[in-house]
């Protein structure tokens, strides 16, 4: 597989350690960017949903007001709780952090801009990211406080529960990638390259063959990302901040580096999954720069509308989430792995595949929507029409006390 080696590129020749610094130092350069562009947008996306205008003062435009926060963590004073756990309470944001940096390395931004061209690319990034919990679940025991431990332990089984359907609708399209390759005389262990699966999407994305998957694929990323709906580990009218509610300064902005992070690398995952990357719609012979463009285009398009999610979508009870995942969401992800290895298996085309997902996802939208006509009828029969009567309340009324 093409690749981009710092070594061997224009000419210059440097040693591999240097080679790798560079890239590091590129990941982290990127990461704050990323973080402080993405916080800037969502605040003037919202702000016009909910008909405000967002940062304005700061910069022109309102530009600089992400810098100016982070200056301001970056000279907080560091707080931490005299009951706390001191090395596991310290240690936690770095443990939530560095995973969610480790996921940058397999991540095609076009097809010879990667950081390391891993083969099994796909499951590493699955594997690292779910580190991330142990910083989450660090935080929330470490800060002696009942309420971040509730949050942790919230955001533990969330993630669980959502990252089993979004694992087996990918197996779906491994599995698509994977009969290709085998038609083609390869092999078939390359379908879990992150690359390679963007590179067989040159004339039609997975979307259209896995509609249900990309779904399922998204609202996992929401859950496992803490985002409304899905932001019950944070809550404030719940748990008053989540598991890093005993945080501040810089440490509190670790973990909010770290989510803004895996928000912009599952989505990128979601658009070279699903999407075809840097390759749909032009292919591979286009250039790097349009390759660029491509990624950043999906890339924000998915985004945007994850940030409107957050604007129009009411948050879950926790019991919901739970529900949803494990008695919907899990079950039609089997379905639909199952459906895609009997069709391959016997033969049919792939156009079966589509059809067959679109079918399931038209099906969960009806079970979705059946479910929440039927619990707001409840909810308006429940109601009492009958207005409220004042209680005269006498000296002898044990209710009223003295």
């Amino acid at each position: 597989m093409p690749e981009i080696v710092l070594s061997e590129f224009a000419g210059l020749s440097l040693p591999d350690w240097i080679d790798a610094l560079i890239r590091i130092v590129f990941i982290v350069a990127l990461m704050t960017v990323n973080a402080l562009a993405l916080i800037y947008l969502e605040r003037k996306i919202l702000a016009r949903f909910q008909q405000r205008v967002g940062p304005t003062r700061t910069g022109p435009f309102g530009m600089l007001q992400s810098a100016a926060d982070a200056l301001k963590l970056l000279t907080k004073e560091d707080v931490r709780p005299t009951s706390a756990d001191r090395w596991v309470f310290e240690l936690a944001p770095y443990f939530a952090f560095v995973p969610v940096f480790l996921v940058f390395i397999p991540i095609p931004w076009t097809e010879t801009w990667i950081v390391r061209d891993l083969e099994l690319g796909f499951l590493y990034v699955f594997g690292v990211l779910g580190l991330n919990l142990v910083g989450v679940v660090m935080a929330g025991w470490g800060s002696d406080n009942k309420y971040a431990l509730l949050g942790a332990v919230r955001a533990a089984a969330q993630a669980i529960s959502y990252e089993l359907p979004m694992l087996l609708v990918s197996v779906g399209v491994i599995l698509i990638v994977a009969a290709r390759l085998t038609v083609d005389g390869g092999s078939a262990f390359g379908a879990v390259n992150l690359n390679v699966i963007a590179l067989e999407q040159t004339t039609t994305p997975f979307i259209l063959l896995q509609p249900l998957g990309f779904a399922i694929f998204m609202i996992g990323a929401l859950a496992e990302l803490h985002r409304p709906p899905f932001d019950m580990p944070i809550a404030e009218s719940e748990v008053v901040g989540g598991y890093f509610v005993e945080y501040s300064g810089i440490r509190w902005s670790f973990f909010f580096l770290a989510e803004y992070t895996a928000l912009l690398l599952l989505v990128v995952i979601g658009s070279t999954v699903f999407l075809g990357g840097w390759n749909f719609p032009f292919g591979e012979d286009v250039g790097l720069g349009l390759q660029v463009l491509l990624t950043i285009a999906k890339t924000s398009a998915v985004i945007f509308i994850l940030f409107w999610s957050r604007a129009v979508l009411p948050r879950l009870r926790i019991d919901q989430l739970m529900a949803f995942s494990w008695k919907v969401l899990l079950p039609f992800s089997i379905v639909q792995v199952l459906a895609n290895a009997i069709i391959l298996a016997y033969g049919g085309g792939e156009w079966i595949i589509g059809i067959t997902s679109l079918a399931l996802l038209l099906l969960l939208i009806g079970l979705v929507y059946g479910r929440a006509r039927t619990l707001s009828r409840g909810a308006g029969r429940s109601l009492n029409k009958q207005p409220a009567r004042p209680r005269l309340i006498t000296a002898h009324d044990p209710a009223g006390g003295d």
